[in-house]
């Protein structure tokens, strides 16, 4: 209880701590490794404080700020050899982002080669970069990078290191605490599922007794019957492991990272999946050649462990037209996860669930009574499963969509499809749909029955969807609301209560609507501020970002509920300005910077952000002031603050302050 008590104020002092706080959690150093008389190596590391996390320099588009590297060479004294590599990190799915993201924490040492032209013994240069814990994130920073050549080592464990002075500026982004650790355990879980259901397929169900069999005539007693039957089990764990370990191989951790975002990998896992399901559905039978099967049902006559080995492969190979579809889909959900164990770990929670009752039943023969016989409920698994194959690979080809901007597999589109999909298998659970290889249904069972009635409410359940509902239950799948025909939904144009304008028509210079709940916004600071001196309301000041993921959180989970969304649209002026806009400053605004000497400020990012620094000591987003028509912060800044209650009564005390003055 006293942990309890002590986690809980810690957190209640940091919350104010960080609003009144210029943060620094990345230290970079320099060295160089001499490669030849003319080549050198130039090194970057940077030392990550604990808890944050620095991004990659292969961040999708639309996604958070990524690490870049620029070197300076003006009169050409050197020549850059190839791109700027990077440690293998650790690789997310963004929830807020939907998309894979790679990461660095505690350490990342980033080199560049190069080749000298001239007499160069400096070589300058700087690195743009975002960094983030699990609750903030700082803006886009700069840090100048100096590499001295002359004292270069010979072998990268020599290297002299010169410390670097960090810029104090500041961006928004935060990661999700779903580590790469915790995908390897949900890749397993899935994966143990999906080998459950594959033990309930016709062409594996039916083999339980076989085996049962088997290990029943063969054994001279008890204790030799559960020994077979544990290494039949594990025989079965092995090879799987290995066809994971094949795919881990061949494809490699840098390929593995890399299919999340490449078109043509989630095309062809498009094709794949679809190839599957509908194999499932019974248009036809993937299987493995015939020979293959007889030439290992040979060596299954083996006595000893090799025999076991091959009746265990004999398995594999014979229950592959109802496997196959399953092991692919594992593989292909895995592999595009980024990380180079996550086939293995796949198949590895697949075996398992496979061979833990053939080992257990084999074990224990007399817990065969207590199995159900075999019937037609064996292919309804089948086309169950390739239903939710057929509803899986739209996801790739969104993602494919998605990253080549094409707009054709929309938000509204993708959801109409899984309608669709899960649909039908409604209706095929209710026995109002047949397929080739189904038998005939006089009745349906209590268990179809209720499994047709789970699947009814969950396609009901996306709907709504189709108005702009945002489905959190399956927020991961489809694309996100602004990739959409409306960004209101089919058949809206405005959402939320109040209003503080008829249409866009209406809206003073310099303002715009949020969608979908029309919160009326400017993204200057002297044009919101003159329009709240006009119409005699207080300002808050949003510091944000374009990347921002707590500050999305805050506009999808608070902003939205009614007290809030009517003060926000009603009782105050809101401005947000973004930290991380990357679009250039007029010639006549690009002035020196205060918190770098020599630096300009050239974009309207850079203004904001060190505007925010300056005047409120702080640089992390979101940010939110309350202040009065004189500038004067009306009540203490607050920064991400997912209870909406307490948010609520921030901007009531506030504004109560500003109507007695």
């Amino acid at each position: 209880m006293k942990k309890v008590i002590l986690v809980l104020f810690c957190l209640f002092i940091g919350q104010f701590y960080v609003t009144a706080q210029i943060l620094d959690p990345v230290k970079w150093t320099t060295s160089v490794e001499k490669i030849s008389d003319t080549e050198y190596k130039l090194i970057s590391t940077a030392t990550i404080d604990a808890g944050w996390h620095l991004y990659s320099q292969s961040v999708p588009e639309d996604g958070p700020i990524p690490t870049t590297f620029t070197y300076d060479d003006d009169n050409g004294a050197f020549k850059i050899i190839g791109n700027t590599s990077e440690e293998e990190g650790h690789t997310i799915d963004d929830p807020v982002f939907e998309m894979r993201i790679k990461f660095f924490e505690n350490k990342a040492i980033f080199e560049q080669k190069i080749e000298v032209l001239g007499d160069k013994t400096t070589i300058n240069g700087f690195v743009e970069y975002m960094v983030c814990d699990d609750e903030k994130c700082l803006p886009p920073t700069e840090v100048d990078l100096v590499f001295n050549l002359s004292g270069a080592s010979t072998t990268s464990s020599e290297v002299t290191s010169v410390t670097v002075q960090k810029q104090k500026e500041t961006t928004t982004v935060e990661t999700s605490k779903s580590e790469s650790k915790r995908g390897l355990w949900g890749t397993f879980f899935i994966a143990f599922i999906f080998g459950f259901a594959a033990l309930l397929t016709p062409c594996v169900f039916p083999m339980i007794p076989l085996t049962v069999s088997f290990f029943t005539k063969q054994s001279k007693n008890k204790a030799q019957g559960i020994k077979n039957a544990i290494i039949y089990g594990v025989s079965i764990v092995v090879i799987y492991v290995l066809l994971g370990v094949v795919v881990s191989v061949i494809f490699g951790p840098s390929a593995l990272n890399a299919l999340a975002t490449n078109v043509w990998f989630n095309i062809i896992f498009f094709l794949l999946l679809m190839v599957f399901a509908i194999s499932f559905l019974g248009a036809f039978e993937i299987t493995l050649p015939s020979s293959w099967a007889n030439k290992v049902d040979a060596q299954s006559n083996k006595s000893g462990l090799i025999g076991i080995f091959f009746m265990a492969l004999a398995l594999a190979i014979v229950s592959f037209s109802c496997t196959g579809p399953i092991v692919g889909a594992i593989l292909v959900e895995a592999a595009s996860g980024g990380d180079k164990i996550g086939p293995i770990v796949g198949m590895l929670g697949f075996s398992l669930a496979i061979a833990l009752p053939f080992a257990l039943f084999a074990a224990f023969p007399g817990w065969m009574n207590s199995l159900p016989k075999s019937g037609g409920w064996l292919n309804t698994v089948k086309v169950v499963l390739g239903f939710l194959e057929l509803a899986l690979a739209f996801k790739f080809l969104s993602q494919a969509d998605l990253v080549l901007q094409l707009h054709i597999l929309e938000r509204e589109v993708f959801i109409a499809i899984w309608i669709a999909v899960f649909g039908a298998l409604a209706f095929y659970l209710f026995g109002k749909i047949r397929l080739p290889h189904d038998s005939p249904l006089e009745y349906i069972s209590v268990g179809r029955l209720g499994l047709g009635l789970i699947v009814l409410t969950f396609t009901i359940y996306m709907i709504p969807g189709l108005w702009g509902a945002p489905l959190n239950l399956i927020s991961a799948f489809p694309p996100p609301q602004d990739y959409s025909e409306s960004p209101y939904g089919v058949g809206f144009t405005k959402l939320g209560g109040g209003s503080v304008t008829a249409n866009h028509g209406d809206l003073p210079e310099g303002a715009h609507l949020l969608a979908p709940h029309d919160i009326m916004a400017f993204h200057d600071y002297d044009t919101g501020l003159a329009y709240a001196k006009k119409v005699g309301k207080p300002v808050m000041l949003d510091f944000t970002g374009w990347a921002c993921v707590n500050c999305r959180k805050m506009e999808q989970n608070v902003w939205p509920k009614p007290n809030v969304l009517n003060i926000l649209k009603n009782e105050v002026v809101l401005i947000s300005l973004y930290v991380d806009d990357k679009r250039k400053l007029e010639a006549d605004e690009i002035v020196d910077s205060q918190l770098r000497p020599g630096k300009k400020l050239k974009y309207i990012g850079q203004k904001w952000s060190e505007f925010q620094t300056i005047k409120y000591k702080a640089n992390s987003q979101p940010f939110y002031v309350l202040m009065d028509l004189n500038e004067e912060n009306l009540i203490d800044p607050i920064a991400y603050t997912p209870d909406a209650e307490v948010y609520y009564n921030w901007l009531k005390e506030g504004i109560s302050k500003f109507k007695k003055q």
